[in-house]
């Protein structure tokens, strides 16, 4: 990310009355013909607010930076003019005047096309929410007032698909804008700096992957309605093209969120969270508390206590273990022990714990039966470990290696901070080898519940009524193959260990 941007120095301009500066980033490629118009029809009472013009001819192959060398040289607008001198696509002009506003420490930026296709005049509207502080970013939507896109003359074909388009990328991103493909657009610069749009693609699809960026960060848009115009210009957008890139790009955010794939479009997600999906690991470990009296629960791995805050609502005491120690994890777990699960466990891990817990753990470690070793030691008579473990033997990671196309995922079976992986057959003689026998195991499927993480706009772990609602035909038949074949479609092993009396533990 990009920090050069103060937030004091933007809040202190907002709290002590001073205008913020703003900054007008106009992208031109052959607008010979339309630059000056563009560059007139700025309203006479806003150009005085303006402190830069930026005007980046994108290597055009017409006169467009002689007009705009002539245009600055009469005008009484703050005019910067760069040429580049190859062509650096839609997208890369934006990249490149972005940082320019950051570096010269702009509060606001409006993006203005210099084809005349969307208004100037609608300027002053357009910084308005911004300069009040209610927004991070400003779309103008030409599909706002109901009509006004085709008496703006927008072709029936382009406004079905501009429809269509946003209809699908709103459901894949969990948002609801009126409109996707506005290029008229103001900006928060704070908000800019605070996101990697330098990440993003140089073509016509950067706009989209910044909305998505801006949603991953949790910043605020508003839309204002704008109107439509369509006149002699050239687009230089390849429909089809264009479509198959802004889906691609929802796609893989959303496919992000669930935990698949590099995980770069997610970035202000959390890596752990509670699964509470009905047939879910953790809610089955949850159950298997049932029946057991309130004891004393060692939670190793306990991340940020979500788990461990539910154990202790059956009425049990938990010691929560883990390498780093979250915000919020005090507030969930009796006692926190800060400690490195790859090395012996602290001497304040004391013993007679009648149940260890290991969620989701294990797969995390380079000697995961150090850990088994320890756990053992320190469980009172009639103690159990309880445990769960990803399943390599899934047909997924399978394919994924029979293809070829064997990576890292985010989350899930193929997390990326995996170190160990297991089938079922190589974790019981682990569990062997520990000094344990398996008193009962289980597995789950696929978490389909996953699919919602996302899709309401937030990134609050799924509920189990979410999960329920989302088990239809292809989650049963999910769940009854990994009951029938364990092996190839258990995607989670589930096991309580009991220590083998006298058994020594290697």
């Amino acid at each position: 990310m990009l920090g050069a941007v103060s937030a004091s120095t933007h809040e202190g301009r907002r709290a002590g009355g001073t205008a913020q500066r703003i900054g007008i980033l106009v992208v031109a490629y052959n607008a010979a013909s339309t630059l000056h118009t563009v560059l007139d029809r700025i309203p006479p009472d806003f150009r005085s607010r303006i402190s830069d013009v930026l005007v980046r001819d994108d290597a055009s192959t017409d006169a467009t930076y002689l007009v705009g060398l002539g245009y600055q040289s009469q005008s009484d607008l703050p005019i910067t003019l760069v040429r580049h001198s190859q062509n650096m696509g839609y997208g890369g002009n934006q990249k490149a005047g972005y940082r320019w506003c950051i570096e010269h420490d702009l509060d606001i930026v409006v993006l203005l096309h210099g084809d005349g296709q969307y208004a100037p005049e609608l300027l002053p509207a357009m910084v308005a929410p911004l300069e009040r502080g209610e927004c991070d970013a400003v779309f103008g939507s030409r599909m706002l007032t109901e009509g006004a896109a085709r008496r703006g003359g927008m072709p029936l074909y382009k406004y079905a698909g501009n429809r269509i388009l946003t209809t699908v990328e709103n459901a894949l991103a969990g948002m609801d804008l009126s409109e996707w493909h506005s290029g008229y657009r103001a900006y928060s610069v704070e908000a800019l700096a605070d996101i990697p749009f330098e990440t993003n693609s140089d073509g016509f699809d950067f706009d989209s992957e910044v909305i998505i960026q801006l949603h991953e960060a949790g910043k605020r848009i508003v839309e204002i309605p704008i109107p439509t115009y369509y006149g002699d210009e050239i687009c230089h957008v390849n429909g089809l093209g264009y479509a198959r890139d802004v889906v691609t790009d929802v796609a893989r955010y959303r496919l992000h969120k669930m935990g698949f794939g590099t995980g770069e479009l997610a970035f202000n997600s959390q890596d752990y969270e509670l699964k509470e999906g009905e047939t879910s690991s953790h809610s089955q470990l949850l159950s298997w508390f049932r029946g057991r009296p309130a004891g004393k629960v060692l939670d190793l791995g306990c991340a940020d206590g979500s788990l461990a805050s539910l154990v202790r609502q059956a009425g049990h005491e938990v010691v929560g273990v883990d390498t780093h120690k979250s915000d919020a994890v005090l507030s969930r777990v009796d006692t926190f022990i800060e400690a490195d699960l790859d090395r012996p466990l602290p001497a304040e891990v004391d013993d007679d714990f009648d149940v260890v817990l290991c969620a989701d753990v294990l797969e995390h470690l380079r000697q995961p039966e150090q850990l088994l070793a320890e756990a053992r030691e320190r469980l009172a008579p009639g103690g159990v470990v309880m445990v769960s473990v990803p399943n390599f033997g899934h047909w997924y990671p399978r394919a994924r290696v029979l293809v070829g196309r064997f990576d890292y995922d985010r989350r899930g079976i193929l997390d990326a901070d995996h170190v160990r992986f297991f089938t079922r057959a190589s974790f019981e003689r682990l569990v062997a080898r520990s000094g344990f026998r398996v008193r009962r195991r289980s597995i789950t499927g696929i978490p389909f519940e996953v699919t919602k993480r996302g899709a309401d706009g937030g990134d609050s772990a799924p509920t189990a009524a979410d999960g329920a609602s989302s088990r239809g035909l292809v989650a049963r038949v999910d769940s009854a193959l990994a009951k029938a074949w364990p092996t190839l479609f258990g995607y989670q092993l589930l096991y309580e260990l009991e220590p083998v009396e006298g058994a020594p533990a290697h």
